[in-house]
């Protein structure tokens, strides 16, 4: 037609426009996805922690209600047993149990443990007493079940998608702690000259640990539909590989034992430390009250920051061998805090606390981004599962161990 112009193109290089375009568009939206898939496992690690977390870190309270039942170690060993047995019963029957379900019942568990520390309270009126006491173990062991459900189905889940998500998770794990400590001394201060204003901000705090712990259960059912959506989560396929062929689980440990005794033995020293040596036995300094939440805060700030320094390549340790040595080295901190809380002042504690964190985030974060790699999927969700079960079992026996701090001091 005359005084216009139009231009024809091939129809299958219109195709081909076409397919490049549909990529493009697909591939933004799965970096876009994997962004925000890396976001909500930050904030479901958070979850996976952050009610006991709030236990601990309103440790000043039930010190003050139960001063004589060490109620920071033994809400620590309540905890457990109960979150190692229920690891191991799934790590055994990993191959048979849907991840998902394990996942989201797990996340339902820590809020109805959150919400059931706000109960007590009420019920009890916030008096001490042996009865509220063995309630509030009752709830440890009740979390300690949920992170049994949470922790090691989400790593072995995440381990099938890529080290970006298990590191976020972990780093999340890290971050609920610093976000604890810091909501910790806001609910202190706010009701720190009101009458009973130790009870106020405890439970303050515990209302905004329910009120998270019910945002992951929604988050994660989100989570888990997006990266379905985008090809980053291959449950469906997980699911039919497991009729393939595969290692074992003990031949799995068996090629990986290093990996899971670095894991062991990260967590035994850090348990035989933090919380209870910090809580109980560093002495009083010009903190006062505040001394036991800033070594807390310290330890959880650092480990945080730990958990992001594998992110340089440059200081990221890859080698087996590295590894296993810097885990050992690290055992020379139980001098050093033995001798600093005998002569030392505060900074010098302070200084030693954050120097366990810092290793402590780095070195699990090292592990567990390194020792995955090479195996199907179903062996990496395996996998991920034994690395968390040895990681729970040092912080069993770590946590046994703190008692050792008391020999000689009494009961």
């Amino acid at each position: 037609m005359a005084g216009s112009s139009s231009y024809s193109v091939l129809p299958g290089y219109q195709s081909e426009l076409t397919m490049d375009n549909d990529d493009e568009q697909i591939g933004v939206a799965k970096t876009q996805g994997k962004y925000w898939g890396i976001f909500i496992c930050w904030l479901l690690g958070n979850g996976c922690l952050f009610g006991f977390n709030g236990m601990l870190t309103i440790e000043d309270y039930y010190v003050y209600l139960f001063p004589k039942y060490h109620p920071t170690r033994i809400i620590t060993l309540t905890y457990q047993p109960f979150v190692l047995a229920t690891t191991a019963i799934f790590t055994y029957h990993e191959a048979k149990v849907n991840t998902r379900v394990r996942n989201l019942a797990g996340y339902m568990l820590f809020f109805l443990s959150s919400f059931g520390v706000i109960i007590l309270d009420v019920l009890s009126s916030g008096s001490g007493g042996i009865a509220p006491f063995i309630s509030v173990c009752i709830i440890a062991a009740a979390f300690g079940v949920a992170d049994g459900h949470v922790q090691g189905g989400m790593t072995g889940d995440l381990s099938l998608m890529c080290p970006e998500f298990v590191q976020s998770f972990f780093a999340g794990i890290a971050a609920s702690g610093a976000i604890t400590a810091a909501l910790r001394f806001f609910t202190k201060v706010a009701f720190e000259n009101s009458r009973d204003g130790l009870r106020k901000g405890a439970m303050l705090f515990s209302s905004i640990s329910c009120f998270f712990e019910l945002l992951c259960v929604l988050l994660y059912t989100l989570l888990k539909c997006n990266l379905m959506m985008l090809n980053f989560s291959p449950i469906g396929q997980a699911e039919e590989d497991r009729v393939v062929e595969r290692l074992s689980n003990k031949q799995l440990l068996h090629q990986n034992m290093d990996y899971a005794l670095d894991m062991f033995l990260i967590y035994v020293l850090t348990l035989s430390i933090f919380p209870g040596f910090l809580a109980e036995d560093t002495g009083s300094h010009s903190l006062g009250s505040w001394y036991v939440l800033v070594l807390i805060a310290s330890f959880n700030v650092s480990d945080l920051i730990g958990r992001y320094l594998p992110l340089i390549e440059q200081i990221k340790l890859t080698s087996r061998t590295g590894l296993l040595i810097a885990v050992i080295t690290r055992f020379l901190l139980v001098p050093a805090f033995y001798f600093t809380a005998k002569y030392g002042d505060q900074g010098w504690m302070i200084m030693l606390t954050s120097l366990l964190g810092l290793s402590n985030g780095h070195l699990t974060v090292s592990v567990l981004t390194e020792a995955p790699k090479g195996y199907k999927g179903p062996e990496q969700n395996a996998l991920g599962n034994l690395l968390v079960l040895f990681l729970l079992a040092g912080i069993f026996v770590g946590a046994v161990s703190d008692w050792l701090w008391l020999i000689g001091k009494g009961w």
